[in-house]
């Protein structure tokens, strides 16, 4: 099963007990008509190892049609996320697709800020990205440059095995930044995508805490370099 997440920082660091006295016990309700109701609320906060792990619940109307009738019903998503502090920053990681993460992060900059912003993207340096691709470069798969010199070319893609030796890696390099690749970790063993922007994918079959470990350990310290 694919797994994917984002990691964030937050612009003013807090304490993890100070993260989670303000999210014990949200809530907020919204009615979309009489019957039914959307709620999002965090669950199961724990604070244990550095880490404030829980869960988003967060119900999102379905519609279809029955005998000719429309009909909505809710689905509600799980939606784990977790917050470490690593030296003098405060990290959250969301465990959902790009988006998703993208309004989870939102959200609970709004509870712990008042406003969006006080959560914002991790940048992994290019040449960060660069040596981790070089050190698991045996079973590289795919690589992509951005911010390309080349007039008319915005980026720049390379696919197949050991492609840190061949001299057009090397050529696209003198003219963009990696911004996103896939290879397989030898430390953790799984095959994984990652971006300068956080967005990380395992492509492995790994569990959801397994999943937690790799980015706080592996990929976070990329992003705090």
């Amino acid at each position: 099963m694919v797994i994917a997440g984002k990691l964030f920082r937050l612009k003013d660091p807090l304490p993890l007990d100070e993260i989670a006295l303000r999210l014990k016990n949200l809530k907020r309700e919204t009615s979309i008509n009489d019957k039914i109701s959307l709620i999002t609320e965090v669950s199961n906060l724990t604070l244990n190892n550095n880490r404030l792990e829980g869960l988003l619940l967060r119900d999102v109307p379905i519609s279809f049609r029955s005998r000719g009738e429309l009909v909505t019903t809710v689905r509600t998503l799980e939606i784990p996320f977790v917050f470490t502090r690593q030296g003098e920053e405060t990290l959250l990681l969301v465990v959902e697709k790009k988006n998703t993460a993208n309004w989870v992060a939102n959200l609970l900059s709004e509870l712990l800020f008042l406003n969006i912003g006080g959560i914002v993207e991790v940048r992994i340096p290019p040449e960060k990205l660069r040596e981790y691709h070089e050190i698991n470069a045996e079973d590289s798969k795919v690589v992509f440059f951005e911010d390309v010199d080349i007039p008319n070319v915005n980026k720049l893609s390379l696919y197949g095995s050991t492609l840190s030796t061949t001299s057009l890696y090397n050529e696209y390099l003198s003219h963009g930044k990696i911004w996103y690749i896939v290879v397989r970790s030898k430390k953790h063993d799984i095959v994984v995508g990652l971006t300068r922007d956080g967005v990380v994918t395992v492509f492995s079959r790994i569990d959801i805490p397994d999943f937690i470990d790799f980015v706080l350990t592996e990929v976070a310290e990329m992003a705090l370099s």
